[in-house]
């Protein structure tokens, strides 16, 4: 294969003429493979809805992802994608939304791509406050792997790769978001669709580090945690009057598990800039995927062609 570089100068897509967007705008060329019944199709419904009502182009929208059942996602919906490596889809967002910050990047895996093997990524993501949103479908089980524990698994729960029981506490994914720096903490829940539109809308919306955690059942490997189990526990925060400004208030819901479990926005803040604001080479120019390279056509070649 011969690539050549004989003009440097990249068309912005979103300089051209704007179509209308319909839910259909989004649809994937492939159906998602996912078992009757996952909850993770609900949230791919959420997302095409939430993209549509807010009237983003698919081309203004990139969709980046780690590995696991619910990182398949990216191959279903028609935006730009990039199905990456296990726990580093946060890392590869990043340098997506900082060569073209003009993106709206999302990002979704599950609990243990994300607060597993990715959990450093996680961490230092919230800290840096990058203008992107991740969407984390929780299952509470490694699904792709037919059925292990993961990092949110419950204290006592019987998986394949315990038999006798979880002997490890879980990750709180919700405090730990709002302790390490994520402007914007929310969590959903498949079985209430609607409702999770209206939280992805705020996240997307948000500029800086958007953070939704999405109870996503496994209905093949985790038998615990079912619809029938999740139903009478769900509570909207909206509903309660709680207060996300409250960071304290916000991390004393975010604790609570049990009879009740809320979902909804925990926790935001509008008062600290992103890493795409602070960053002064984004200030002018627009995006660096559009900027010119300042190499020769030569220069260009010769880099292309070691990386070939």
């Amino acid at each position: 294969m011969t690539i050549s570089v004989t003009d440097q100068t990249l068309v912005d897509p979103s300089s051209q003429s704007p179509m209308e967007v319909v839910r259909e705008s989004y649809k994937g060329k492939i159906d998602p493979d996912w078992c009757p019944g996952c909850g993770d199709f609900s949230v791919l419904a959420a997302i095409e809805k939430t993209l549509t009502e807010m009237g983003l182009q698919p081309h203004q929208v990139v969709t980046i992802s780690g590995i696991g059942c619910s990182s398949n996602l990216p191959g279903f919906i028609n935006t730009y994608g990039m199905h990456t490596l296990h726990g580093r889809a946060l890392a590869v967002a990043t340098g997506v939304k900082m060569s073209n910050h003009e993106l709206t990047v999302l990002v979704t895996g599950g609990d243990g791509d994300g607060f597993g093997i990715g959990g450093n990524h996680f961490l230092h993501t919230m800290r840096r406050n990058v203008d992107l949103t991740y969407i984390v479908m929780d299952n509470q089980i490694y699904g792709l792997t037919t059925g292990q524990t993961s990092p949110t698994s419950v204290l006592g729960m019987q998986t394949k790769s315990t038999p006798e029981g979880n002997l490890e506490n879980p990750i709180n994914p919700i405090p730990l978001a709002m302790a390490g720096g994520a402007t914007f903490v929310a969590r959903g829940y498949s079985g209430k669709q609607s409702h999770l539109v209206e939280v992805l809308k705020q996240a997307i919306e948000h500029r800086g580090f958007s953070f939704v955690d999405v109870f996503s059942p496994c209905v093949t490997y985790n038998l615990d945690n079912t619809y029938k189990w999740f139903r009478p526990r769900i509570k909207f925060l909206e509903d309660e009057g709680h207060d996300s400004t409250d960071f304290h208030a916000a991390i004393d819901r975010g604790y609570q598990w049990g009879d009740e479990i809320p979902v909804g926005v925990f926790w935001r803040r509008d008062d600290l800039s992103s890493l795409n604001d602070l960053e002064p080479v984004l200030s002018e120019g627009g995006p660096l995927a559009f900027r010119p390279l300042g190499l020769s056509p030569d220069q260009s070649n010769r880099l292309i062609s070691e990386m070939m």
